[in-house]
């Protein structure tokens, strides 16, 4: 008789011998998927026998783990700002620093009326989130990417979460944005140097080439992006970027080339330069107000 907790061990040594981090968690997560229990559930089912009809995909999923590939594939859905999105290989996987990123943004005063466009959308997170948090104050919500496939992931995490408010664009930056004004841009475009392609784990590379890599330096798409912005922002807008880890100086000599003034690169939760954020010069509609964020927390923000 094969236990859950057996199972678990054994998958566990599996996995820490194919090399992978954090392998125990990862082992109790795919035993979750099978089971359709929460941890807490599963820990109380450890004496449980395991049949073989619920063993056989549950091998097939450890084995395709050991190769490398994500859990979040594997599982089909990951969790972000307290919300279970969709997530597969259209797409890059959502990171913890992106929900900083919305936590920071959410920080900011809002007034009504905003239109908000997520740049490099990918599977739709960090705007669906947006959209989510701040509701009725959201007249749309534009989630532009130049892949059709993650568009077609981002449409299906907005029926997931009900959101209405939303327009999906493929667009090569805005190109197919011509003369749209919004309030806010947020982009987690990619920013990669591809000359460090060969240090990226087989995980990291398991998501779409498009999704990850910004050129040479990895700020090919960035400059064009930020050069772009002011153009499609209205007066007192705010653009927040995510970007890597020793790019903030030069990312913020772009912000300011580009004109844009009350530059802060916020840190993550590692104390990386993580996020520029900036605004464009001049006054807001009475209800289009935003400012840089505050110290006030999300709930009060929306």
């Amino acid at each position: 008789m094969t236990t859950v907790l057996d199972i678990i061990e054994k998958g566990t040594l599996y996995l820490e011998k194919k090399g992978i981090e954090d392998a125990r968690r990862n082992m109790q997560l795919l035993v979750n998927h099978q089971l359709g229990c929460s941890r807490v559930e599963l820990y109380m089912q450890f004496d449980r026998p395991m049949s073989e009809e619920e063993l056989i995909p549950l091998r097939a999923n450890l084995k395709r783990r050991g190769e490398g590939e994500p859990l979040q594939h594997i599982l089909g859905t990951v969790e972000f700002y307290r919300r279970e999105y969709k997530t597969d290989a259209r797409a890059l996987i959502p990171r913890p620093e992106t929900e900083e990123l919305a936590s920071l943004i959410l920080k900011a005063v809002f007034g009504d009326d905003l239109r908000v466009l997520d740049m490099g959308t990918g599977s739709g997170v960090l705007g669906l989130t947006l959209a989510a948090e701040l509701g009725g104050r959201c007249e749309e919500i534009v989630l532009a990417d130049i892949s059709s496939d993650a568009l077609a992931l981002a449409e299906e995490n907005a029926t997931l979460l009900g959101i209405a408010r939303y327009r999906i664009c493929e667009t090569d930056l805005f190109s197919e944005l011509q003369e749209e004004k919004f309030n806010l841009l947020a982009a987690n475009l990619p920013y990669i140097a591809e000359t460090d392609r060969s240090s990226l784990s087989t995980e990291v590379l398991r998501d779409p080439d498009n999704a990850l890599f910004g050129g040479k330096d990895g700020l090919d798409i960035l400059r064009d992006f930020i050069q772009q912005a002011p153009s499609h922002l209205h007066p007192g807008g705010m653009i927040a970027l995510e970007i890597g880890h020793d790019q903030a100086e030069a990312v913020e000599a772009l912000l300011q080339e580009a004109g844009f003034i009350n530059i802060i690169t916020h840190k993550d939760l590692n104390g990386i330069a993580r996020f520029p954020i900036a605004t464009l010069p001049g006054s807001p509609e009475p209800n289009d107000s935003n400012t840089q964020p505050s110290d006030a927390s999300a709930d009060e923000a929306c």
